[in-house]
């Protein structure tokens, strides 16, 4: 049929027989498998799979990347996401075999993933990444370091997203569970290959640029120092080359610490996981030397798409070190990418009454904006300034002279106190009602 569009799916037979299940309620597709549990042996096949098909889906990231280092995709190419919701079968049949495992080695899904799934279920584990930059590690790296803190003892198992590391975990003697895609997993990623096709096929192709700015804190006057801090910036520098090489586009140096990478919108989607994951702002985590500043910009030309990458870069800077914020072609505000629900957000308040409501508590529009897309999102009005420090990308100090004025102001209200533990003082629970109220107004 004229209407039907050809997907070739690369899987491992359990995935595989998961997503014949659940594509049957896409009709438009018409699925051409190629099933394989050893995935270098298929990717000779994966070739052919792509002249006969109109996009393809991998069942993971891994497989995606070994097939990308060896063929040019001549069609679009997406692959499935693991989420938080594959965690829980894989954790409990991880705790079922061994209820006396105390440190646990994870790949694929972050630290941060893993650990807030086991404060749900109650389990209080050690878990150790082993995926900082999945960018640039190989899966050779991985399994050694599961390796390695499996033989230092300082884990008794593995998580991994890999069918292929799970089955080298196993020929080492190493506990693991393999952690695949649930139905939701799978869904989301067969809508956005169908969209890749039709609607969004030509967002795919939209420029993207992006400004990378190396930013060295200042008073550092030691010789040695400065030595190190110049071979931290070669290391960055090589980093950025293959994050720029990730993403398939162009690298220039605008400065000595300053980069301009140009790709399109489709690769930067699915590198970035739906905007979700930077691995260069990981490099430089905990540095008290160095940081990144990151700003993206979307456009439908390349005149609009550098714009919005120095607004984003603007964005970034302003709101603290090791970010990366993206600036789309309708001037709205994502970020910061690190985040698991990035914010969506405009860079300007055209509402005169509101405007001139936060005026009065010194709120500027960009904090404004923020706030206003975190209480539609999550549905809460509610925040301590702690919260609102990270929200705002502000000091505690700067928050708590926002809500200050703000109460003076008679914007908000105390409406209770948050108690975490048995020391310290409890934090003030603060209402953002003039922020509901317009939003409700709005509709």
């Amino acid at each position: 049929m004229s209407g039907q569009i050809v997907i070739g799916i690369v899987a491992p037979e359990v995935i595989s027989r998961r997503i014949r299940k659940v594509i049957k309620a896409f009709p438009t597709f018409t699925p051409v498998f190629q099933v394989s549990d050893d995935l270098p042996d298929a990717v000779s096949l994966i070739k052919e799979l792509t002249e006969k098909t109109d996009v393809l889906l991998f069942s993971g990231y891994e497989e995606y990347k070994l097939a990308r280092d060896h063929i040019e995709f001549s069609v679009p190419a997406h692959y499935i996401p693991l989420k938080a919701s594959g965690l829980y079968g894989a954790l409990f049949r991880l705790m079922r075999r061994l209820p006396e495992v105390r440190g646990i080695s994870a790949d694929t899904l972050s630290e941060q993933e893993v650990s807030k799934v086991l404060s749900e279920v109650n389990e209080r584990l050690d878990v150790l990444p082993v995926e900082e930059d999945r960018v640039f590690q190989t899966r050779d790296q991985m399994i050694n370091l599961h390796r390695q803190l499996f033989e230092t003892r300082k884990t008794q198992a593995a998580l991994t997203g890999s069918k292929v590391i799970s089955d080298e975990l196993h020929a080492l003697g190493i506990p693991n569970e393999w952690v695949v895609p649930t139905a939701e997993d799978i869904i989301n990623s067969l809508e956005r290959a169908l969209l890749s096709c039709k609607k969004r096929q030509n967002k795919d192709s939209q420029v993207v640029m992006g400004r990378i700015r190396i930013i060295q804190v200042q008073g550092l006057e030691c010789e040695l120092t400065g030595h190190r801090i110049q071979k931290k910036k070669t290391r960055i520098r090589r980093m950025i080359r293959e994050y720029a090489e990730a993403l398939e586009g162009h690298l220039i140096a605008i400065e000595e610490d300053e980069f301009l990478f140009v790709t399109t919108r489709g690769i930067f989607e699915r590198v970035s996981e739906g905007y979700k994951s930077m691995p260069l702002l990981k490099a430089l985590k905990g540095d008290n030397q160095l940081s990144l500043s990151v700003g993206v910009g979307f456009g439908l030309c390349a005149k609009d798409a550098g714009n919005h990458a120095w607004m984003a870069l603007r964005q970034s800077m302003q709101f603290g070190s090791n970010q990366c914020y993206i600036v789309r072609e309708d001037k709205s505000v994502i970020g910061p990418v690190e985040m698991s629900s990035p914010l969506i957000y405009s860079l300007s308040v055209t509402d005169p009454a509101l405007l001139h409501r936060a005026e009065k508590t010194g709120m500027t529009a960009t904090y404004l904006t923020k706030m206003m897309a975190q209480i539609k999102r999550t549905e809460r009005i509610t925040y301590t300034a702690q919260e609102i420090a990270a929200i705002l990308g502000l000091t505690i100090r700067s928050a708590h002279r926002i809500l200050l004025q703000c109460l003076d102001a008679g914007l908000i209200k105390i409406v209770g106190e948050e108690k975490l533990s048995s020391k310290g003082r409890p934090r003030q629970v603060y209402a953002f009602h003039f922020i509901d109220e317009y939003l409700s107004e709005k509709g």
